[in-house]
């Protein structure tokens, strides 16, 4: 942790003037204990708002409130200790403390502290968000790994908990992960940065503390216009078909696949996509820089030259189950909508759907076999608020923007579409065998003889009849390539 340590004394911005108080939080010797306190912490993370009186941390009508442990960036509240590195980048003007340190500091404190705390909390740890949107990464960060019983005053915290919490940051080292990622090609997002999705804040607390990311393409303009395909491991031939074809389908009309990489489903969606030239996310339950499932490595090398590789937790970790399950809220949070192939009651794709459902995006399903124990739980979905679709275009008239639909759907024209209804009317009067007179057949479809005559000529240009002597009949099926009798010409 020694990374993130000797960076936070640094991490204060520069200037005494107005803007965002630094997300070293309140001062130790004051804790965080009462409601009081937690309104008048730092202030909200990017993306959850603006705090009280419009700037983090300050009283609309007091300011900063030292009762309450908020060092502004320069003053008194300075000499509380919490950065005694800082006191050699004061200067002195007429009693007044001036901060000559860059502000890009600030930022780049939080950056190791959010990648070092994607070591310590497990993905989607709610209680751990909250702390994280009032006292910020650099002060969370602090409070895990000096032991002054400022951590222990975190409400929700126990002593469990924080045992949990202080293994893992003693082993931090953010920036041996940062290079390990940029070793690959990677980088760490944060929220805040012009890179972040931030449509990833609806999740609230939940949210991931930052995002591992491998491959060239900007994360969030591709996730402005992506779908998840997701789906069973063990799946039949009718659902890998599926997927591939959804994920070519969407593809080429310009949409990014995003999925978990797995086998079954997900790898086909995202092999559909890759086979089209397109665009295509996996979002992984490990490291970036772990090919996972091992018999994917060569599809996660082709993604990371072609498309992105997502995740929350830092490079070389490894998956678990439950894991998979928090993985899932990114893809359904990361997209305008899901899409499942193949699931059975209890799979992990329906938790991505209906995480989908509570965030407000769409959730949809492609129908299976209804004997088919693997799309018993895409027809539950189908039976809820989940939309069927059976290609690319269903699924972009859903998610799409508007005019953004397909092309108008009918069948293929044949030659008998183009029949008037009394010419139809005379054709179906003929029998399947045998031959008719032209009065017989004028009493069967309701017109004269003359205009019953006229209907048979023009029926045997068109190839549908033939004459014999002074009766019709209808042409052969050898003599001609569809049954006019049946609709197919």
């Amino acid at each position: 942790m020694t990374g993130v340590m000797g960076e936070q004394g640094r991490g204060v911005a520069a200037g005494a003037g107005p803007g965002p108080v630094p997300e070293h939080g309140p001062d130790p010797a004051h804790g965080l204990g009462g409601e009081r306190e937690w309104e008048c912490g730092p202030g909200p993370e990017p993306g959850h708002g603006p705090g009280r009186g419009g700037e983090p941390g300050l009283d609309r009508e007091r300011g900063p409130d030292p009762a309450h442990g908020l060092a502004p960036e320069c003053g008194p509240g300075r000499e509380h200790g919490l950065f005694p590195e800082r006191d050699s980048g004061r200067e002195r003007d007429g009693g007044r403390d001036l901060c000559t340190e860059p502000r890009d500091r600030d930022r780049d404190a939080q950056r190791l502290a959010r990648a070092a705390l994607t070591r310590v909390l497990e993905p989607g740890d709610e209680r751990a968000g909250r702390w994280l949107r009032f006292i910020g990464p650099v002060e969370l960060m602090r409070r895990l790994t000096v032991e002054d019983g400022s951590a222990e005053k975190l409400p929700g915290m126990t002593a469990a908990r924080l045992g949990g919490y202080r293994l893992r940051a003693a082993a931090t080292e953010p920036r041996r992960d940062l290079a390990a990622v940029a070793a690959v090609g990677g980088r760490f997002v944060c929220p805040g940065d012009g890179e972040w999705p931030s449509q990833l804040d609806d999740l609230g607390d939940a949210r991931p503390v930052g995002l591992w990311v491998r491959g060239r393409p900007d994360l969030r303009l591709w996730s402005l216009r992506s779908v998840a395909v997701v789906g069973a491991r063990a799946c039949t031939p009718y659902g890998a078909h599926m997927a591939a074809t959804l994920g070519s389908g969407l593809a080429e009309r310009g949409w990014v696949v995003v999925s978990g990489a797995a086998f079954g489903v997900d790898g086909a969606a995202h092999r559909g996509a890759l086979a089209a030239g397109g665009a295509t996310t996996a979002v992984l339950a490990c490291g970036v820089d772990v090919p996972y499932p091992r018999g994917h490595a060569e599809l996660l090398g082709r993604m990371a030259q072609q498309g992105l590789i997502v995740a929350e937790l830092p490079p070389s970790s490894h998956p678990t189950r439950s894991r998979f399950i928090l993985r899932n809220r990114v893809i359904a949070a990361l997209t305008r909508g899901t899409v499942v192939v193949e699931a059975e009651y209890r799979s992990g794709s329906l938790v991505t759907a209906r995480q989908a459902q509570r965030l407000g995006r769409f959730s949809m399903g492609v129908p299976g076999p209804a004997t088919s124990g693997l799309s018993a739980g895409v027809h539950e979905l189908l039976r809820g608020e989940g939309v069927l679709v059976t290609d690319a275009d269903e699924i972009v008239e859903l998610v799409g923007d508007i005019g953004d639909l397909p092309p108008a759907r009918r069948g293929p024209v044949l030659p008998r579409d183009h029949l008037d209804a009394v010419t139809a009317r005379v054709l179906d009067a003929l029998p399947y065998h045998g031959v008719t007179h032209p009065r017989d057949l004028a009493r069967t479809a309701g017109t004269s003889a003359d205009e019953t005559l006229g209907r048979l000529y023009e029926l045997h240009s068109l190839g549908f009849v033939e004459r014999q002597g002074d009766a019709w009949r209808l042409t052969p099926p050898s003599a001609r390539n569809d049954d006019a009798r049946r609709g197919d010409t």
